[in-house]
């Protein structure tokens, strides 16, 4: 009887410690978008108020509430200018070149979409990739992926 118990406690006890576990991973895994730069020290304007690039978390292409706020701002400015833009996609340094060329160029066109949602009309827009080949930031850090990651709205010439 003993013996009975003590493997039954046993059993319960191994399946707490796995649940646990897998809870852990759980969320690690949703926590993804907590990895967006939210600073702006690497912010360049497009126009005074307008900020010229947004930012994105970890392999993705979602836009932030942030993001989605200054694209509003930019696409009120590109309409009220009259201009066209060139919207760079970035990564950061992890990756293959061409996994990162991919993402970017994703990025980019996450944004212009945005854009034309907002009235923009494509033929102002064009879109290039340049993956991890310009970072903002060249540490090799947790800060400086987060501000690597992003589309920048620059006016083309």
């Amino acid at each position: 009887m003993f013996k009975i118990l003590k493997n039954t406690f046993l059993v319960v006890i191994l399946g707490i410690f796995i649940s646990a576990c897998s809870t852990t991973a759980k969320k690690s895994k949703s926590t993804s978008a907590g990895d967006v730069y939210t600073g702006t020290d690497t912010v360049k304007y497009l126009a005074t108020g307008v900020a010229d690039r947004v930012f994105f978390a970890t392999n993705s292409t979602g836009l932030t509430s942030a993001a989605k706020a200054t694209l509003t701002k930019q696409a009120g400015y590109i309409k009220a200018s009259k201009i066209s833009v060139v919207i760079e996609g970035h990564a950061d340094e992890r990756g293959t070149r061409e996994y990162n060329l991919a993402l970017g160029e994703r990025r980019a066109n996450a944004a212009r979409d945005y854009l034309m949602t907002k009235g923009v009309a494509k033929s102002s827009i064009k879109v290039i990739s340049y993956g991890k080949e310009r970072p903002a930031n060249t540490d090799s850090s947790k800060l400086a992926w987060s501000q690597n990651r992003r589309s920048v709205t620059v006016k083309a010439n």
